[in-house]
């Protein structure tokens, strides 16, 4: 589930096959009604930290001014590794 709560886009459960569109949707209608960034996106009630859910975090940030507006927060464990194995701590700001 993503949602917009203390100002902040929240994603919780699971981003899968069955579910990823509708995620990325969800999410990318928050981004596109904010008036500041960069906007924190807080991962700590994400399940599981997969190359799919990264895929989806990666796409919203896209969307975002100089595509670089979102600032993500409590990246699990294993996505923290697929981010370093392919090299993307440059692109995404952890916080």
């Amino acid at each position: 589930m993503v949602q917009y709560l203390n100002q902040q886009l929240v994603v919780s459960g699971k981003i899968d096959f069955e579910n990823a569109e509708q995620q990325y949707q969800a999410g990318l209608a928050i981004i596109k009604k904010q008036q500041s960034f960069p906007l924190v996106v807080d991962l700590t009630e994400l399940e599981h930290g997969s190359t799919l859910a990264l895929a989806v975090l990666v796409q919203w940030l896209r969307v975002t001014p100089q595509k670089a507006g979102l600032h993500f927060k409590n990246v699990p464990e294993k996505m923290l590794k697929i981010i370093q194995a392919c090299h993307l701590q440059e692109d995404l700001h952890l916080i």
